[in-house]
């Protein structure tokens, strides 16, 4: 009786798998990025810092120097109580594109970081926003102009990728991991017609669209979801589009503690509560899938006469898995070997549950 249980399970689980795979996944293995065209309308660059001196002193040399017609870089000053804005003063005497925003106090009951953003982009003098955060730099000085290559005239959001500088150790690599696979997913659902996020290091679409909508309204006191939480309130089949050129990318430096990036995390997944049911339904089918998929296996292995035939299916699983993976691995530019995608995928199976509960359950969470 248990083991019919479980062989069920398991069955069932690797069923809505490979129901994934051909309805998602796939669609992002073996996408080919089409040969866009650049409109190349006027851009509004927007940075919310706060306390991030180090960090813009990077960065704004890296936008000053975009190949782009037409562009200003807006970074709204977020409450710094550092030099932030005497030298973006400076800046804007040497730049011209350069705009400063500066926040003295934000509103009761508002996220900090939305705010400052409303303020940035009601300041752009264009209808195209592109935003960044002031710890990240662009992969080229063509990273305007790809971006761009997104927009047509039905498609007002733009996704991008946005990963994290290799460096050495686990913690680097399941970090890059766990980025190179929610972009993944991301984009096969987005290219599935079902967009759900974004992320704010590199993301981009229209002013009237986020007028439109009223912003963040819907999610004003929320702490977090500035990207993912706007996207998944107004992105359709229609209106967005995916840019995966590595000129595009925009990389960021991970945290170097496992305690610093837990908490990094909850913040990013305390927003998953507030998707719309569908998303929330179809991301969490999956995880729980695979974890229940990764569960029956083992005690099917441990009680199973038949256990050969059970190892031999869960190896024709795994077989598909690091095809999909890996060639997304490849078109995403990351090199994460094809050797460590199993037990990455086991270890990222069990994370994504473990931390989705934590998420749920998180009240305290804040940006800065």
């Amino acid at each position: 009786m248990i083991e019919s249980l479980f062989l069920v399970l398991f069955f069932g689980t690797l069923a809505i798998y490979l129901i994934y795979c051909s309805c998602f996944y796939f669609r992002f293995a073996f996408y080919k990025e089409p040969v866009y065209t650049t409109s190349f309308e006027p851009v509004s660059i927007i940075v919310a810092a706060h306390n991030e001196l180090d960090q813009l002193k990077e960065l704004i040399p890296h936008l000053i120097k975009q190949n782009y017609r037409q562009f200003e870089i807006i970074i709204v000053d977020d409450r710094s109580d550092d030099d932030t804005y005497v030298f973006l003063t400076e800046q804007a005497k040497a730049y011209s594109q350069l705009k400063i925003v500066r926040v003295e106090v934000t509103p009761d009951k508002i996220s900090s970081k939305k705010y400052a953003l409303i303020l940035g982009i009601k300041a752009a003098s264009y209808n195209t926003i592109l935003l960044t955060d002031a710890d990240c730099f662009p992969a080229s000085s063509e990273w305007i102009q790809e971006m761009q290559k997104g927009f047509s005239s039905n498609k007002e959001i733009v996704l991008g990728y946005s990963p994290y500088v290799k460096k050495k150790g686990f913690l680097n690599l399941f970090i890059r991991y766990e980025t190179f696979y929610t972009a993944f997913q991301y984009f096969s659902f987005a290219l599935a017609g079902v967009p759900y996020m974004g992320v704010g290091r590199n993301l981009s679409y229209k002013k009237k669209l986020f007028l439109q909508n009223k912003g963040f309204g819907k999610h004003l006191s929320v702490i977090g979801g500035d990207d993912d939480l706007f996207i998944n309130q107004v992105a359709n089949r229609d209106n967005t589009n995916i840019v995966i050129h590595p000129s595009s990318y925009i990389y960021s430096f991970p945290k170097t503690t496992w305690k610093e990036w837990f908490l990094q995390k909850k913040r990013h997944l305390s927003v998953g509560k507030y998707y719309r049911w569908k998303h929330q339904f179809l991301l969490s089918l999956f995880a729980i899938s695979g974890l229940l998929f990764q569960i029956s296996f083992f005690v099917l292995v441990s009680i199973s006469s038949s256990w050969e035939g059970i190892v031999g299916v869960y190896l024709a699983r795994m077989i598909v898995l690091v095809l999909i993976l890996n060639k997304s691995n490849k078109k995403l530019n990351e090199k994460i070997s094809p050797f460590l995608l199993p037990l990455l995928d086991v270890l990222h199976t069990f994370y994504c549950v473990g931390m989705g509960i934590v998420a749920v359950f998180s009240k305290k969470v804040r940006w800065k």
